[in-house]
């Protein structure tokens, strides 16, 4: 499979046939095909390759590794056989090859093979989110649904009302955390499957908004909130970044001692909104801050499980943030705080910077 040979190759001395023109559309083709394509004589020798499989060809490190599968691919598929496999590399980059081969036939007899090689890395990236997005929804939501039956159950058999009241109570709880759970899910899902509806509003509305849904948390916490207005303009889907902002307020409440003081702010440059959410709490670990966007994942569990958290705030925000072509950013450390950051384009532009691969 060394070497490189063309389909084409053009001789200007002399007018191309209409065979060496089918032969350069072939070529061209092949090159504007995503996969790689290689195809070999009866002894293994390439004689066409597409730009996507120059990669594989004397390659090193793990495009050395693709680059011997696809061959003894080719190899088999000379003898008659059809075959396929799926190479995973680990990088890093990890990646991820589905690669087949099959005969090349002409008037009965092999005249060769052809490989095809295809990046899923993606595909089967998204097929893991899926699998153990299910895999967390059933665990989230058994726990509450379980504690519903037993506690159902046993408020059936209690005589005593001051006893029964709190049973009642807790039922209450676990019915508003499976409720909390659900609205979450919902929102993900609206923010994923939507195109953002955007409209031109002032970016001091969008924080008090985002203020107003959870300043009786605040106040109940014993929260002090300061709030420093801007005066920009911004476009953007106001429902889903209302829903961030508060994510983040009511992230900051629920992670920071009573009576301590929660900031939120805005500002303007190089045609950039960015908001600012600090708080004086229990901070991140380092080695958690590269998960704490994922779905679920909570730092300390047993404390989301008393505050409430449904583990899917911080994954809205980062939702919200690449459904408006921006990021959200957070720094923090045990013990002294956090502060996120989401940035959003002002106009409501896609800045190819932050838009290519989204």
């Amino acid at each position: 499979m060394s070497g490189r040979r063309r389909a084409f190759v053009p001789d200007e001395r002399r007018v191309p046939t209409e065979s060496d023109l089918d032969r350069r559309r072939l070529a061209e083709a092949l090159d504007a095909v995503g996969d790689a394509v290689v195809v070999v004589d009866t002894v293994g020798e390439a004689v066409l390759r597409n730009n996507a499989a120059d990669r594989f060809n004397d390659a090193r490190h793990a495009d050395a590794l693709a680059g011997d599968a696809l061959r003894e691919l080719l190899d088999r598929a000379r003898s008659g056989e059809e075959c396929s496999r799926e190479l995973q590399l680990f990088g890093p980059p990890a990646e991820v090859f589905w690669m087949t081969a099959r005969p090349l036939m002409a008037d009965g007899r092999r005249i060769g093979a052809v490989g095809l090689v295809r990046d899923v890395t993606e595909a089967r990236r998204i097929e893991t989110v899926r699998r153990d997005f299910v895999a967390n929804v059933s665990h989230e939501l058994k726990t509450p649904v379980g504690a519903l039956a037993v506690l159902a159950e046993t408020l059936a058999n209690i005589d005593d009302p001051a006893v029964a009241r709190t049973f009642a109570e807790r039922i209450a709880d676990e019915a508003t955390r499976v409720g909390a759970i659900v609205d979450d899910l919902l929102d993900l899902g609206s923010i994923e499957s939507q195109v953002a509806h955007r409209s031109t509003i002032s970016v001091a509305g969008l924080v008090h908004a985002a203020l107003d849904r959870v300043l009786a948390a605040a106040s109940a916490s014993g929260h002090e909130i300061v709030v420093a207005d801007c005066e920009e303009m911004v476009t953007c889907d106001r429902r889903q970044i209302v829903s961030a902002l508060a994510n983040l307020l009511d992230n900051a409440i629920k992670y920071s001692p009573s009576g301590t003081k929660i900031s939120i702010s805005a500002r303007s440059a190089d045609g950039w909104i960015t908001f600012e959410v600090s708080d004086q709490g229990v901070g991140i670990p380092s080695r958690d801050l590269d998960r704490i966007f994922e779905r679920f994942y909570r730092v300390d569990r047993a404390r989301s499980r008393t505050t409430g958290g449904t583990g899917l705030g911080l994954a809205i925000v980062r939702n919200v943030a690449h459904s408006h072509h921006g990021d959200v950013t957070v720094d923090s450390s045990e013990g002294d705080g956090s502060t996120f950051q989401l940035r959003i384009p002002i106009a409501g532009n896609v800045s190819p910077l932050f838009a290519e691969g989204r």
